[in-house]
């Protein structure tokens, strides 16, 4: 399976890219995540970072909404199944950090603004 979609269930972004996954009906593996962004290791593994949602194809990692919602509607949505992959994407990701913050004890979803 070549998506896999990281995520927790009440994050409101991470609804909107499970909604898309659903209207696009694509399959993909279903990795729900901690609520506490600390304990979020294979999110981090995969992007660097601990935020969700994380949408994996192959190789390619996305870890910001817009970014994955434009993505899947370009590459799988009508007429897309052919669409390469983009040569890169932003992340939320400034760095990888040595350690945890303060804030990464707390269930977040997206970056505190």
């Amino acid at each position: 399976m070549a998506l896999t979609f990281y995520h927790v269930a009440w994050c409101p972004d991470c609804i909107a890219v499970r909604e898309k996954l659903a209207a696009l009906k694509l399959a993909y593996e279903d990795v729900v995540v901690p609520d506490a962004r600390m304990f979020r290791k294979q999110v981090y593994d995969v992007s660097g970072q601990y935020y969700v949602p994380v949408v994996k194809d192959g190789d390619f990692v996305l870890t910001e909404t817009d970014e994955i919602l434009a993505y899947l509607d370009e590459r799988y949505g009508a007429g897309g199944a052919q669409a390469p992959r983009p040569a890169a994407a932003t992340s939320q990701a400034d760095r990888k950090p040595e350690t945890l913050s303060e804030d990464d004890r707390y269930p977040s979803c997206r970056r505190p603004s």
